[in-house]
């Protein structure tokens, strides 16, 4: 790169990507550091999975409708862009959530946290269980902690911990809902790190429950305090998109440019872009799924490539329906359900999004958002759209007791949107960490590494952008 001002390129226009983006702007006025940022998205639009559309009076999230207030980055950003005020959390009334068992929606024991009970009482109750499944799970109180080290594959720490029917009934339909993955693949450590805390500490994951949630229970209802850590945003997730878009300049906005290539040349990186040649930078932002950061990065590091291929990414897909309030039997007296994949449906789960969130639905209507995919949903995700639409009609329409043709129906689907943290994943995070520290200017940014979730997202980006502008800002040797 001529002297002037330096000049850094972020690629993929995701959460991950606007966010780095932003902080590197920020960043740079901080340090008085002249530096032009440009983003580059091959769609046509930003947001990434991040997609809110107003429909027939309702507001219909098409990805990820909330976020976890537990990890601060979502809230700080919000702060940062002047909309923590328009935060709301799940409506108190409803928090709960439901169970499909042999085709019939069973409340989720109050109490039960992801994998294991807290409250005992409403768990011993609860017919999702077998009393043979739940003297099974009770015997987590007496075994020993694991002795080995290392990772261990989620199914295999349940099984281990709480029984077969723990991990049938509960924690498989609840990870697929969450990871769109099957759970004798998924890696405890890096998908969910707090049980294997619990049992190095308390050896107990239902004594580490009882005394970690005690603290815990005025943030919840029903179900327990979980469902009153969801926060989303008075007109939907995409007013994130939106605000992080108007803090950046029109200039650094590269809609509908496709990076073909990468490399190195005198210093600095070329970014080859579809249709438009080379772009010359100082630094570069991967803020990619890992298939397309790999095939980028197979000429610049090898190694790094070959280790973001280890990374299999799932599709998944949802589907917005409205109805007259008057054609759902249920009650909608919840936030949703998990389906396991033993009882065969099409979808993995549903939210009742006019029950969820205040203001998604204008009152006589009910908004429905259902997911399919997941390791057990390639066969249905492979229908045609009006033929997904139908199965999962016909599901709902069981389970819910509905009546007649939805007003609107809305289907998304995200391709090779989910990646999922296999046995080891954060090993290889780390060397891919590794690696990418031995490439000057660039970082990794995104969902690929650290974390699914907005949140997660938005601390992968602040990373990216601090190791991009301690190198940009570093005197020339």
């Amino acid at each position: 790169m001529s002297a002037g001002p330096k000049r850094a390129v972020v690629l993929g226009g995701g959460i991950a990507g606007l966010a780095a983006c932003h902080r590197l702007i920020e960043g740079a006025r901080e340090r008085n550091l002249p530096l032009e940022v440009l983003l580059v998205e091959a769609s046509p639009r930003f947001g990434g999975a991040i997609e809110t559309e107003r429909r027939a009076g309702c507001l219909l999230e098409k990805g990820p409708d909330c976020f976890l207030s537990t990890k601060p980055e979502g809230i700080a950003l919000c702060r940062e862009l002047g909309l923590e005020s328009r935060l709301v959390g799940t409506r108190p009334e409803n928090r709960r959530s439901f169970l499909l068992r042999r085709g019939r929606l069973i409340p989720v024991p109050q109490g039960f946290y992801l994998l294991a009970p807290f409250s005992l009482l409403p768990f011993l109750a609860s017919p999702i269980f077998s009393p043979l499944g739940k003297l099974r799970m009770a015997l987590d109180l007496v075994i020993p902690r694991r002795r080995e080290g290392g990772d261990e594959t989620l199914a295999s720490f349940v099984r281990r911990r709480l029984g077969r029917e723990a991990l049938d009934r509960m924690a498989q339909p609840m990870v697929a809902g969450i990871y769109s993955a099957d759970p004798e693949e998924l890696s405890l450590e890096a998908t969910m790190p707090q049980f294997l805390e619990m049992e190095r500490e308390d050896r107990s994951i239902i004594l580490a429950l009882r005394r970690r949630m005690g603290a815990a229970r005025e943030g919840g209802s029903a179900s327990g305090p979980r469902y009153g850590l969801f926060l989303t945003l008075d007109a939907g997730m995409g007013a994130l998109v939106d605000a992080l878009l108007g803090r950046l300049p029109a200039a650094s906005l590269r809609p509908r440019a496709r990076a073909v290539s990468l490399r190195r040349e005198g210093g600095g990186w070329r970014v080859g872009v579809e249709g438009e040649g080379e772009l010359e930078a100082d630094a570069v932002c991967a803020a990619l799924p890992a298939p397309p950061a790999a095939r980028l990065l197979r000429g610049v590091s090898p190694r790094l490539g070959a280790l973001l291929e280890e990374v299999p990414c799932g599709s998944v897909a949802t589907l917005n329906l409205i109805f007259r309030r008057e054609q759902v039997a249920h009650p909608l007296d919840g936030m949703g359900f998990v389906v396991p994949a033993a009882e065969g449906r099409s979808l993995v789960a549903c939210s009742f999004s006019s029950s969820k969130f205040a203001g998604r639905a204008p009152a006589g209507k009910a908004l429905l958002r259902a997911f399919v995919g997941g390791a057990h949903g390639e066969e249905v995700l492979g229908l045609p759209d009006g033929d997904l639409t139908g199965r999962v009609m016909a599901d709902l329409r069981l389970i819910l007791g509905i009546r007649g043709e939805p007003e609107e129906a809305s289907l998304q689907r995200y391709p090779g949107a989910m990646p999922r943290y296999r046995l080891g994943h954060l090993g290889r995070v780390r060397s891919m960490e590794e690696e990418a520290g031995r490439l000057p200017g660039f970082a990794l940014a995104g969902s690929t590494y650290r974390g699914v979730g907005i949140p997660d997202c938005v601390a992968s980006a602040g990373a990216a952008a601090r190791r991009l502008l301690e190198g940009l800002a570093a005197p020339v040797p």
